[in-house]
């Protein structure tokens, strides 16, 4: 039988036995992108880089990254890419560290206008957050951006389904994934993301796990796609990018579920989302975080939001956003601070939530 929503007990329940969870969106600092992190090609080099990204988090008091998988690796390079899935849960566990995992994402540019993605060397556009250079809006309106390619596509749409299906039953029971984050940001294409969405909670509740579900919602108004996320998750996750007072807002606003909230991104340095506001807040309100970036490498998500750089040039700029900033990302590529303030604000209170709630027992392990 197949599992359904946590109810709100359990949901609580599982988040009061867990530590305050703060950590990054992780991508070692080689890596063009997503693929370039998990496929076979350079794995040994992005270990070597992790391994002293993980100290480094274990350092200012991280116990926890989110990472967003790839199917084309998995569908391609099979069995090497599980054993490099593994590798990367053994490694971040020896640094105490847990694994939000996430399998789909529909913040990606539709198949249908852009080359699809291919295993090997990565090329990366220097200059351009993401690490590629904007394409032309697509002209058919019925593959608009925002859909996730192997979702859109029926010759891998049953295969993705698979690998849903195995990873989740593979470490259902293991206690380094913390959070599977089944679809990332639903509803670019709300109508056609909705049944995708729906469909992977179902083939992902297939297995019972130790582990809540969730999906986050990224904006307002709700579309559809974004409030059904909301009704199928175990835990309620969000992104918010924006000031202060918007996350004060949305927080309110999402405390009437009566589930535990995760942000899975934040940081937006240039649009007044900073650490020395956001992260003493998400401490207080116990909202597990998790800020885009950590090492500035080939992904430049350092960079500003590609249409904000267009912008520019079209003479679209609004006074009110802070070009002079990093966007995200928390150390520079020789792995000193960016601002060695937000890393003692990061430090102060990861602090204070270790003497508060000592790490689980799992985590307790020595390192080199």
């Amino acid at each position: 039988m197949s599992a359904k929503v946590w109810s709100k007990a359990r949901a609580n329940d599982w988040y009061a036995r867990m530590p305050w969870m703060r950590g990054c969106n992780y991508m070692p600092p080689e890596c063009a992108n997503r693929i370039d992190m998990w496929q076979s090609l350079n794995f040994e080099r992005n270990l070597e880089s992790m391994k002293l990204d993980f100290a480094l988090m274990r350092e200012i008091g991280f116990n926890s990254v989110r990472v967003i998988l790839e199917f084309i690796v998995w569908d391609r390079e099979h069995d090497a890419f599980m054993v490099n899935f593994e590798r990367f849960l053994a490694l971040a566990a020896r640094y105490g560290i847990s694994v939000m995992v996430c399998l789909a994402n529909d913040c990606e540019r539709s198949r249908y206008h852009e080359t699809p993605a291919q295993l090997g060397p990565q090329h990366c556009d220097p200059g351009w957050h993401g690490g590629r250079k904007p394409q032309p809006a697509p002209e058919n309106p019925l593959h608009p951006l925002g859909y996730y390619p192997e979702l859109d596509d029926p010759d891998t749409r049953e295969r993705f389904f698979a690998m849903v299906r195995e990873i989740v039953a593979k470490y259902a029971e293991d206690p380094r994934i913390a959070v599977w984050d089944l679809c990332n940001e639903p509803g670019y294409a709300p109508e056609r993301s909705l049944p995708m969405l729906k469909r992977i909670f179902e083939e992902a509740r297939k297995t019972e796990t130790i582990q809540p579900m969730t999906s986050g919602i990224w904006g307002y108004p709700l579309c559809i796609a974004q409030a059904a996320a909301l009704e199928l998750s175990d835990v309620i996750s969000y992104h918010n990018y924006c000031d202060y007072e918007s996350n004060i807002d949305e927080i309110a606003d999402l405390r009437k579920f009566g589930r535990p909230l995760l942000n899975t991104e934040w940081l937006s340095r240039g649009a007044g989302n900073s650490v020395q506001e956001m992260f003493p807040l998400f401490y207080l309100e116990k909202i597990g975080c998790w800020n885009w970036g950590f090492t500035a490498g080939q992904y430049q998500t350092y960079e500003h939001y590609n249409w904000r750089m267009t912008s520019i040039k079209l003479g679209e700029r609004r006074q009110d956003y802070d070009f002079t900033k990093w966007m995200h990302d928390l150390f520079r590529p020789n792995r000193l601070p960016y601002d060695p303030n937000e890393i003692a604000v990061i430090m102060k209170y990861t602090k204070k939530a270790d003497a508060a709630s000592p790490e689980p027992e799992y985590t307790r392990v020595e390192h080199n």
